[in-house]
């Protein structure tokens, strides 16, 4: 009796190679075909949605601070609200009118409403907080109330 690798018979068929019309009934359908994942008909379906600024956040021995880079904002079209736990910020960049949509060749910048909220890891002194708004960064500094302070001690020997 000869060798057969894997075990199988010499008499085994080699399976032909799928037609393109085979494998297409294989394949996933796009998603515009499943029902779940359909886009709305109307071109515009993302207005409904806000951006999402990008925040860095942190904190030293006194305050927590966040900064946010917001170019093309005036400071007028940016709210700030402040709660004890979370800090909030909204606002809108404005599409410059003088440029047709057509005439892009790139577009990444997000213009409309935007926001983001931050929970904020200790509690604040909401009424000591400020707002700058420098070369386009918004720093907002919020000091922390005094019982969120670290105090280090001494130790005394007695």
């Amino acid at each position: 009796m000869a060798w057969t690798p894997f075990g199988k018979s010499s008499t085994s068929t080699v399976k032909q190679p799928m037609t393109l019309d085979e494998a297409k009934q294989t394949m996933v359908p796009p998603p515009q075909e499943m029902p779940h994942q359909q886009q709305p008909q109307d071109e515009n379906w993302f207005s409904n949605f806000e951006g999402q600024l990008a925040v860095d956040v942190y904190q030293t021995a006194s305050d927590i601070v966040i900064k946010a880079p917001i170019a093309g904002v005036e400071p007028n079209n940016i709210d700030i609200a402040i709660t004890d736990d979370v800090v909030t910020v909204k606002g809108e960049r404005l599409v410059e009118s003088d440029i047709k949509q057509e005439d892009y060749y790139c577009q990444e910048c997000y213009y409309g409403v935007f926001s983001r909220s931050i929970i904020l890891p200790v509690a604040v002194a909401t009424d000591e907080a400020e707002a700058t708004f420098v070369n386009g960064v918004l720093t907002i500094t919020i000091p922390k109330a005094e019982k969120a302070r670290t105090k280090k001690l001494e130790i005394r020997a007695l």
